[in-house]
């Protein structure tokens, strides 16, 4: 409790405080407790744009960690036999390195003149000028990239609690393997999707280092705006009612989720 009270409760107050602070102060006169609820009203209106953009930059990584992260959880779980311990290993082996370094292979992988943009043009699916940094696509990509460890352990844990048997059961029931997957599997995996799908999301939609290094001021999100309002324009106000909107608004999308899923013991 002492430690959620200096290092959540204290921090949050004072984020709240700045959201309410007199949007005409400055870090040179100062900042007065104005209770200026119109920095919400202000900010929404000004950087609307992002914040939507970051919650489908989020959604989409979300989504394709979903796919890639279930089909990669279920080969360790089913398939890896005496190599699990390994794979796992391999999974979040990339915690080992810094995300921003990670970013930056990243920025290598999707260069103009890389290996993969080359074989795009050559095959004819990208434009001869055609690129892929500073598009959406790179984004996307480094966060699906980035946060698809959140997804895959999650669902690990749930799938490999399933019990063969009930599989088995399925099949003589003479349910084909995809019935029998979106009848059992799917179901009994599903506190593992809602938990990865929570742990990607959240810091998905927030992040701003793959938007700042893999994209373009036409790709910046919610993350990237708060950091320059906070660091390079020194808009104390705009930035903490800023970060409260994107609290407030994932905090409601969470709860959302969670009872619509079902799964309200998650909370």
């Amino acid at each position: 409790m002492l430690w959620l009270f200096v290092f959540f409760v204290i921090p949050f107050y004072s984020l709240v405080a700045t959201s309410l602070y007199d949007p005409n102060g400055s870090i040179f006169r100062g900042y007065e407790m104005t209770w200026a609820f119109s920095n919400y009203t202000d900010a929404l209106k000004d950087y609307w744009v992002p914040l939507v953009r970051s919650l489908w930059y989020g959604a989409l990584a979300t989504f394709f960690c979903l796919i890639l992260g279930y089909v990669l959880a279920y080969a360790i779980a089913f398939k890896a036999g005496r190599w699990k311990n390994l794979m796992l290993v391999l999974v979040i082996a990339p915690f080992f390195t810094s995300f921003l370094v990670r970013t930056l292979s990243w920025k290598l992988i999707l260069e103009d003149d890389g290996l993969i943009v080359n074989s795009l043009q050559f095959v004819g699916l990208l434009a001869d000028d055609g690129r892929l940094l500073a598009t959406p696509i790179a984004v996307v990509a480094g966060l699906t990239y980035n946060f698809l460890p959140f997804m895959v352990l999650p669902l690990f844990a749930s799938i490999d609690k399933i019990d063969h048997r009930l599989i088995e059961a399925s099949s003589d029931l003479y349910a084909s393997p995809f019935v029998g997957f979106f009848k059992v599997t799917w179901p009994l995996s599903l506190p593992g999707v809602i938990s990865g799908t929570l742990l990607t999301f959240i810091p998905a939609t927030g992040d701003y280092i793959n938007a700042q290094l893999l994209g373009s001021p036409n790709q910046r999100m919610v993350g990237n705006v708060i950091q320059n309002l906070f660091t390079d324009a020194n808009d104390y106000a705009a930035a903490g009612a800023l970060s409260m909107i994107l609290v407030i608004l994932i905090v409601a999308m969470v709860l959302f989720y969670v009872r619509r899923a079902g799964t309200e013991e998650l909370l």
